[in-house]
């Protein structure tokens, strides 16, 4: 899809930083005695990986309010040590990161609502420019999940998918420092909490 199609999505503008669309968490208090709406996912990858999350109003628009970035990990054993770690060698290079080129499962039976893709592959840790390549989905109470950074689809806008379903793979591209998926998930304009189904996460 040509970029200026897609950035008409206002989804996509906010992700792109070229507009704000105010999420509801952002404009109440961090303070707030209701406990945010939920979205359970399933894992985004079929091996070991662990997530940073956004806190609320941290980056207050949707898609990233309450969002979380994933890298995939690998046990490493060395000298009688055992160690979780990112990646291999010095990390300059996006082979040497664990999720570089992993496969990206679907979070959720969802529709393919939006796709776009940006050529440009970063170098680790030199944060790129925008946009990152996304996956935009919708679940059918109309949940949006964005999944971004991902590179070679292997879906098309329009289809459905099962979760647990690849999408793609893991890029590094737009503004990222390193090979990983962000993930978001909102309704109606209110940014929910992504909680993973962890009978569904892969054993050690």
């Amino acid at each position: 899809m040509e970029f200026r199609n897609i950035l008409q999505s206002k989804w996509a503008l906010a992700l792109l930083g070229l507009v704000v669309v105010p999420a509801a968490s952002a404009r109440s208090s961090r303070t707030d005695p209701e406990p945010p709406p939920q979205f359970l996912a399933h894992p985004l990858y079929a091996t070991r990986y662990t997530c940073t999350e956004h806190a609320a109003g941290d980056l207050g628009y949707l898609g990233d309010d309450l969002g979380q970035d994933c890298l995939v990990q690998e046990f490493v054993e060395s000298d009688g040590r055992a160690f979780t770690r990112l990646y291999r060698n010095d990390g300059y290079s996006n082979a040497d990161w664990y999720g570089w080129n992993q496969p990206v499962l679907s979070p959720c039976d969802c529709t393919v609502r939006r796709i776009l893709l940006n050529p440009v592959t970063n170098e680790p840790g030199i944060a790129g420019k925008p946009p990152a390549s996304m996956i935009l989905l919708e679940a059918a109470d109309g949940t949006q999940v964005v999944l971004g950074h991902i590179q070679d689809p292997v879906v098309r806008e329009g289809e459905a998918v099962r979760a647990g379903q690849q999408l793609a793979r893991v890029g590094n591209n737009g503004y990222s420092r390193n090979p990983h998926i962000h993930i978001g998930a909102w309704r109606d304009e209110q940014p929910l909490q992504i909680r993973w189904d962890q009978r569904r996460i892969a054993s050690p």
